[in-house]
């Protein structure tokens, strides 16, 4: 998992149609740029994660082809979400406007925008509202206003076995009685995921805490409502009493994604939440060793108390810089990006989650299918200004309190506390 989310699944769907669809598209030079401007036609940069290069090549040939005196130039950042942040914000804080659009982490929205580093893009609500997922719109917004529009998604499944348990379970509390008694039964782990102290436990922690009705801030996101309510001690106390009742696997608390997905592959977990990517591997595709080929599936994650399960978004939104010298193609593109249908297809049919609604109607996977339901009831973690700091102190707080080695109740004081101080970008 990358710093600040996930921007990537493995395709669900064919991986053949990856090289057919990209085999024809033009590849980025070694400098980490491509395209030149067509000829003489007016060239924008898009600076975009080096995560996918040519799924996001493709989208660029397919503008270039349909906008001949527009042609978009790529700039691919590196893959890793912090140094990506960081080579916008020189471009930015420099005032050097090398970049026109801006792939950004969904969880920069805010930072981004307090900042004065991206323009306003409420005009364009009309266009995705009721068209784009919701969540990614939301992941898109700062006080209540677009500040970049929707390109990118990605959401969780409940991976379990099948040979194991009889269905997938339909609450919290479930997960934890069949999957300690199952995990007893067969000798293995009942539960794994992203127990690190990182970005991945906070989606996990929050996953939780939507479950359980929680919103970490009021309808305009005016002031923390954390404690509003007993979700948040809700989704502490399940984590630190299926800790202490025996589910999660040894070493849970230092597990990020392909750690918990070399378990479950080997045969030796219940349960795990991840992210798409991990299904082909699980099947055995490319020759990949998996002692659950045919034993395992997929759910949408459970709730509590009749609340359903709610999972966190991750993906990236085009936004376009306050810098940029052809703001109106820019502002063009992004509109493009997020609602016509061969562009988000591409992202689909490949590797990425589209954000399009309508990309997920009449699919024949079934998987795909569910993870566009999955999706559709997602919400994007609080697209405040200083949610890097927010993400921080969750980190630390809940998962000493998770490891018994801080006072629940005075974790979660902590993240109000935090919550509110984001508010204001601190």
């Amino acid at each position: 998992m990358k710093t600040h989310s996930p921007q990537r699944i493995i395709a669900v769907t064919g991986a053949a149609a990856l090289a057919l669809s990209l085999a024809a598209c033009g590849s980025p030079n070694q400098s980490g740029s491509s395209g030149d401007g067509g000829d003489g036609g007016a060239a924008f940069t898009w600076a975009v994660t080096g995560s996918d290069q040519a799924i996001h090549q493709a989208v660029a040939d397919l503008w270039n082809e349909q906008h001949p005196d527009e042609q978009v130039n790529i700039e691919f950042l590196a893959p890793e979400a912090d140094q990506q942040r960081q080579a916008m914000f020189q471009d930015l804080q420099s005032g050097t406007g090398d970049f026109d659009v801006l792939g950004l982490d969904v969880v920069w929205t805010g930072e981004f925008a307090q900042n004065g580093y991206i323009t306003s893009l409420e005009s364009h609500r009309d266009e995705v509202e009721g068209v784009s997922l919701p969540g990614a719109i939301d992941s898109s917004s700062y006080q209540g206003e677009l500040y970049a529009l929707p390109y990118s998604s990605n959401g969780g499944y409940l991976y379990y076995r099948t040979d194991l348990v009889d269905s997938p379970p339909a609450t919290w509390d479930d997960v934890v009685t069949t999957g300690v008694q199952a995990a007893d039964d067969a000798g293995i782990s009942g539960y794994v995921g992203l127990g690190n102290q990182y970005e991945g436990f906070v989606v996990t922690f929050l996953q939780l805490f939507w479950s359980a009705g929680g919103e970490v801030y009021d309808e305009n996101q005016s002031e923390s409502t954390f404690l509003d309510g007993d979700a948040a001690q809700r989704a502490l106390d399940w984590l630190i009493d299926a800790r202490e009742q025996g589910l999660f696997a040894d070493g849970f608390d230092s597990m990020v994604e392909d750690d918990a997905r070399a378990l479950f592959q080997a045969g030796d977990a219940v349960y795990m939440h991840n992210w798409p990517y991990a299904i082909p591997l699980l099947e055995g595709q490319d020759g990949e060793d998996s002692a659950v080929a045919d034993d395992f599936a997929v759910a949408a994650l459970p709730g509590f108390d009749g609340n359903t399960g709610v999972g966190a978004l991750g993906g990236l939104n085009n936004a376009v810089s306050s810098l940029s010298d052809t703001p109106d193609i820019a502002e063009e593109f992004v509109t493009w990006a997020a609602t016509d249908a061969d562009a988000q297809k591409i992202l689909l049919d490949n590797s990425l989650p589209a954000t399009l609604l309508s990309t997920y109607d009449g699919v024949d996977d079934e998987n795909v299918a569910l993870l566009g339901d999955i999706l559709a009831a997602a919400k994007a973690r609080p697209a405040v200004a200083g949610y890097n700091s927010l993400s921080l102190a969750m980190q630390e707080h809940l998962h000493a309190a998770f490891l018994g080695q801080e006072d629940p109740q005075t974790a979660l004081e902590a993240v109000d506390q935090a919550a509110t101080d984001a508010l204001g970008g601190e």
